[in-house]
Order: C-alpha cells, then structure tokens, then sequence
C-alpha cells in the first residue's frame, strides 16, 4: 500500500496494487508544474487509487482538445495526481507527495528529451524518447 498527501495535510490517498510503470517528463508542461525540474510519476491502476481525506481541486485547459486533468491541494497548491484521456485505466501519481518517495526507485522510462534543459538529468541506461514512446 503507497501512501500520500499535500504539503498542508488537507489531502491524503491511498493506492492498493503495484505501479504499472515509473517515469520521467521533460515536456514544457511538467517543467512549468513542477517549477522548472523534470518531473517524476508512477502510473498506478485507477482501481486501487482513492482520496481518503478532502477531495482535491481539479484544473484542465479549456483550450486543448484531449486535456489531462490536474488534480491538486486547493489550500497549499501541491500537485498530487494527473488523470489522462490516453490512460483512462491510470492515475498518474507525482512522486513528490509520497510518504516515503524512495519507493519510486527510479524510471522505467524517460520522455520528451527534446523539450529538456540543459540542466535536468537524464538517467544513463534508462529507454528515452524524443517524445511518447511507441505503444507497449
């Protein structure tokens, strides 16, 4: 069982089940969510996904066709969780709001290298796209 929440406490979750995948973006948006930095996610079965306390604001941008939807602390502003048209089986977990983020381990994967800065990093022997990687 994972366990999580926002930097105030006003939200916690807990996931059931094993992540699906371990990942890395360095697209224009998550460096922008993230305040500059890649950003690092697991994809958790939806299933096993729950908020066991508060219910997290959500954000999705009128202007894009298939947006993700951002779900967030209203109170604190921290970003917990991503759901995606592309992955409607998922909930894209930001690493940050773990209790204990060392069960991330690392990514499997490593996307978007083309919208990287200079000074992210980007681990060597890890798979990584220029941008989504082709469909497993």
């Amino acid at each position: 069982m994972l366990t999580g929440g926002c930097y105030c406490g006003a939200l916690r979750y807990e996931v059931a089940g094993e992540p699906m995948f371990r990942g890395e973006c360095h697209c224009r948006e998550c460096q922008t969510i993230s305040g500059g930095a890649e950003n690092y996610f697991m994809a958790v079965p939806v299933e096993g996904f729950r908020y066991v306390q508060g219910e997290p604001a959500r954000y999705s941008r009128p202007d894009l066709e298939n947006p993700v939807t951002r779900e967030f602390c209203a109170t604190c502003g921290t970003h917990l969780a991503t759901l995606s048209p592309r992955r409607k089986n998922a909930v894209i977990l930001k690493v940050g709001g773990l209790d204990d983020p060392s069960v991330y381990g690392g990514p499997d994967v490593v996307f978007y290298t083309s919208e990287a800065q200079p000074f992210h990093l980007i681990p060597e022997g890890v798979p990584a796209f220029e941008k989504f990687p082709p469909p497993r």
